[in-house]
């Protein structure tokens, strides 16, 4: 019998797979900053008054809150408002998740660096197999002019959510889910308001698509995916754990498909098998 917590990293790809579809169901009535900011201060409200109920227990030492911090900055302002500013700027969401789905491959060169894991050949291999794919994908979007718009801020989600990984295993793997949250969300909406006051109109049309999205991105992503990466990346190595990433772009294309009726042409399909199997490579070079 499978015991539940291996569904976990299934639990984990299909809800964080999620996340690219609510961001494209809200922005159309907020602009993608403000649409984040919007998230972080229901996370932090509903955090706090978690916090406060359960007295959840805080990190002993300061540098432990820097470090949480540092982590929050990576995984959610870089990642999540690359991935938003993408969408926005018109990069399907299918897309989207695969350029970012290259993380494992990243995140298996970084860890030889930052944890001491060796790359192998075969992870090298995987690397270049993966951008090729990558490549090919948006190979479709070459004649569109706003190309760099879309990709630029796809590709600053991808180095978000790979330094944010293996800084989190590397110094602050270990923290209470409801305080680390607070912490990690605290710098990440001060970060991100002050980039909306910049450059956008912080203008939000309540409609009833964008409250769900909303919603959902708070409640299903914030507080049940980001919980489930963090018990993850506790309990698992760096590469492992990065290596579930591989499954979020076709399960991303396939709900864009249901959702948006999205699809991608002959050469994509190609890369995204070409992407998929470069990952794979990465992670079974790591067993």
């Amino acid at each position: 019998m499978l015991h539940p917590s291996r569904l976990l990293p299934l639990l984990f790809v299909f809800l964080w797979s999620t996340g690219f579809i609510g961001a494209k169901l809200g922005l159309p009535y907020a602009e993608p900053l403000t649409f984040l900011l919007a998230r972080y201060l229901l996370v932090l409200a509903l955090m706090t008054i978690l916090v406060l109920a359960t007295r959840a227990p805080w990190p002993a030492d300061p540098r432990q809150i820097m470090h949480i911090g540092v982590s929050g900055l990576l995984v959610h302002a870089l990642y999540l408002g690359g991935v938003f500013m993408a969408i926005k700027h018109g990069l399907p969401a299918g897309v989207t998740a695969l350029v970012v789905g290259t993380q494992p491959l990243l995140t298996a060169c970084g860890a030889g660096f930052l944890l001491g894991e060796r790359v192998s050949p075969r992870q090298w291999l995987g690397l270049v197999l993966g951008f090729v794919g990558v490549a090919l994908v948006v190979a479709n979007k070459l004649g569109h002019v706003p190309l760099a718009a879309m990709l630029l801020p796809a590709l600053v989600a991808l180095l978000g959510i790979t330094l944010g990984t293996l800084y989190q295993k590397r110094f602050c793997a270990h923290f209470d889910l409801r305080t680390g949250s607070l912490i990690q969300f605290l710098p990440t909406a001060v970060l991100t308001a002050l980039a909306a006051w910049a450059s956008e109109s912080m203008h939000i049309e309540w409609t009833p698509q964008f409250a769900f999205a909303l919603l959902w991105l708070v409640l299903v992503l914030s507080f049940g995916a980001i919980s489930l990466l963090n018990v993850l990346i506790r309990s698992g190595s760096a590469v492992n754990v990065a290596s579930l990433f591989y499954l979020t772009p076709p399960s991303t294309a396939i709900i864009a498909w249901l959702v948006f009726d999205e699809t991608l042409s002959g050469l994509a399909l190609a890369g995204m098998v070409m992407a998929v199997s470069g990952v794979y490579l990465a992670r079974t070079a790591v067993r």
